[in-house]
């Protein structure tokens, strides 16, 4: 017999500000093959959703859609053709939409588990965040022990991630940020630098006259071409995000595709340099290669943060029913790591 299982979700009806946000109650079907009822423990504020109630980011789903990059959760049900053991323990999962919920329904397969001793709040710090800092630092710039980089950004979610994974592996690291975040910085290992500085570029030469080994820029826009600019010969631009034009109205795929081809041309030049557009969702047509190399990917990441290597960097938290107010703060950019929702 199934017992049916009412979730709670925030929804995003359109274009709204942040106090726009929905909360409607529903009854959630019962899980299919493969797939398992997880109760939400912890989801987070991410840069995506950030875009997505100004309905910029590159492939959201039409409004209304509840929103929700990454979720934590503990399995209470499961479908055919799942083991019933994955009841009662806790998981992590990337599901792009829908982790806004008190309980959603999701295939086995894309569930990674939380080791114990790490709660499910600090796992959420370091889930979408996790895979996409060390995706970004050893499958795409493939840095090494030793190399220099310049990580934008370096308190937010997946900066701070960049950073800590980055020192731990040995790597001189400057970090960009507000003064007020100066400190938190350093504290991580990082020489930070004001991003708000008109010469910021010219600051992080100072820090390095020899050109760095990779950047990790989440702006893009006009001042893309002075982080291809820092780099030494044999360098890596890592361009992830199009954070100069959020506030721009206009088609949302525009700013993504002109970095696309930006990164492409300066590809070709002679230069021995290279620039990649880091893309999360990149290779998912081959379902089971993707799913495995996130599962690798975010097994290690959890691995560093249950040995205490990575510190869940938490900005604040807040129930599901004040979501409206988790994701006003992440846009206030004021806080420093990432905006955790809780059950």
């Amino acid at each position: 017999m199934n017992i049916t299982t009412v979730t709670t979700e925030v929804v995003l009806p359109g274009k709204v500000g942040t106090d726009g946000l929905l909360i409607r109650t529903r009854d959630l079907a019962a899980p299919s093959t493969g797939q398992v009822v997880l109760r939400m423990d912890a989801t987070g504020v991410s840069f995506a959703e950030q875009q997505m109630r100004r309905g910029k980011y590159y492939d959201q789903p039409p409004f209304p859609f509840v929103p929700g990059y990454d979720v934590v959760g503990t399995v209470i049900a499961v479908g055919p053709e799942v083991n019933a053991a994955m009841v009662g323990h806790r998981y992590a999962a990337v599901v792009k939409v829908g982790g806004w919920a008190s309980h959603l329904l999701i295939d086995a397969a894309d569930l990674v588990p939380i080791p114990d001793g790490v709660t499910s709040a600090a796992a959420e710090t370091v889930v979408v965040n996790g895979i996409t800092a060390w995706q970004m630092l050893y499958r795409t710039a493939k840095a090494r022990s030793g190399a220099t980089i310049v990580v934008l950004g370096a308190n937010g979610g997946v900066g701070s991630t960049l950073v800590q994974l980055a020192r731990h592996a040995g790597m001189t690291v400057i970090g960009t940020a507000s003064p007020r975040h100066h400190e938190m910085i350093r504290e991580l290992g990082a020489i930070p630098v004001d991003y708000r500085d008109p010469d910021m570029y010219e600051r992080i030469r100072q820090i390095a006259p020899d050109g760095v080994d990779a950047v990790f820029d989440h702006v893009g826009g006009a001042a893309l071409a002075q982080s291809w600019a820092l780099l030494r010969k044999g360098g890596t631009l890592v361009s992830y995000g199009t954070a100069a034009t959020k506030d721009e109205d206009g088609n949302s795929q525009l700013p993504v595709l002109k970095s696309f081809a930006r990164l492409a041309v300066w590809n070709y030049l002679p230069n021995g340099k290279s620039a990649h557009f880091y893309n999360f969702w990149a290779g998912k047509r081959r379902l089971n290669v993707f799913r495995n190399r996130l599962h690798d990917d975010l097994v290690q990441v959890l691995r560093l943060l249950a040995d205490g290597v990575l510190s869940p960097q938490i900005a604040a938290q807040f129930p599901l029913a004040d979501a409206a107010q988790a994701l006003a703060l992440a846009e206030s950019r004021t806080v420093a790591g990432k905006v955790v929702i809780t059950a």
